[in-house]
């Protein structure tokens, strides 16, 4: 083994080391039922962001990147979006700022909240299909399509929402000989001139932020990136998919609407359904639900019909021995 790889093993172990670390730290020290969970999903969030900027250095694995996301998406749900990619760590960092300035969230009809949801699958499939439509030839589609190049990237569109807002390769915007870069923004430049990809990522970073200081996590709501392959347990043979999920006692709920109210991306199906396995898609498992829920083992989050998680009492105080 040589000592390049030694030294790449032992950057990513310090670097597992620290980022658990932290997780422990919060997990001991956090003691606000209402904030633990928050505190601990943006400790992962920002290590996630520091963990996909070493990937993107090497372009040979955003290909292994991009199956990760949607290996996780089979078993996790949407677990990927709420706890690790970096445009969720941007629009929730956006509603810490809404907050400071006392701007009060808007929320969305429920029919176009759920019309935005179904319009991330149409926007995949024609990602997924693009190659077969825009080329001409086909020697170079299926190599292309796999490296995540050729004179149209569908494939690598999908892994914007991943790009950090510094990369490590020149960019449009450069300030102080860092490569500043957004979601979406190196597809732009891809496509077109200069000067019309400038104004494209001005008028794309200005609309998302703007839309994320009113609509909590309003991107995530149809990012083809955050399709969660959850839909399928609507077949019976599915029903187990995913195994990670969130789990409603109904004899324990009093309908007090806050799992409502708290929820990012509007998801109704936590308050509405009675009980048993919540399965809708739109859910981002940031488990803000199962953290502000105040009945004990109201909502619980479940692997394999195993609890490891479960909402607790914050109204009263915790009982010492």
């Amino acid at each position: 083994m040589s000592l390049v790889i030694v030294g790449e093993i032992l950057k990513l172990t310090v670097f597992a080391g620290l980022a658990l670390a932290g997780m422990l730290v919060i997990l001991i020290w956090k003691k606000n039922l209402t904030t633990k969970i928050s505190y601990l999903r943006l400790w992962v969030q920002v290590a996630s962001v520091v963990g996909i900027f070493y990937i993107f250095a090497s372009l040979n694995w955003l290909l292994y990147l991009l199956l990760a996301v949607f290996v996780m998406s089979l078993f996790l749900g949407r677990f990927f979006c709420g706890w690790i990619c970096p445009f969720g760590l941007y629009m929730d960092l956006v509603t810490q700022l809404r907050k400071v300035l006392k701007i009060r969230y808007r929320k969305l009809p429920d029919r176009l909240n759920r019309s935005l949801n179904k319009l991330r699958y149409g926007i995949i499939v024609f990602f997924l299909i693009a190659p077969f439509i825009f080329s001409s030839t086909s020697n170079w589609l299926l190599p292309s399509a796999l490296s995540l190049a050729g004179p149209f990237r569908p494939i690598l569109v999908l892994l914007s929402p991943l790009e950090p807002l510094i990369i490590p390769w020149k960019s449009l915007i450069v300030l102080q000989g860092i490569n500043i870069s957004y979601p979406y923004a190196s597809d732009l430049t891809f496509y077109l001139t200069e000067n019309l990809a400038l104004i494209a990522i001005s008028v794309f970073v200005g609309l998302t932020l703007v839309a994320s200081l009113f609509v909590r996590r309003f991107w995530c709501r149809f990012c083809p990136t955050g399709i969660s392959l959850a839909i399928i347990n609507r077949f019976k043979v599915f029903k187990w998919f995913p195994p990670f999920h969130l789990y409603k006692e109904e004899e324990k709920c009093t309908k007090c609407g806050i799992c409502e109210r708290v929820c990012p991306p509007q998801v109704t199906e936590v308050y509405e359904q009675k009980g048993g396995k919540i399965t809708t898609s739109m859910c981002l498992m940031c488990l803000r639900c199962v953290e502000m829920c105040p009945y004990e083992g109201c909502l619980k989050v479940k692997v394999a019909g195993k609890t490891v998680i479960e909402s607790r009492n914050w109204l009263e105080p915790a009982k010492t021995d």
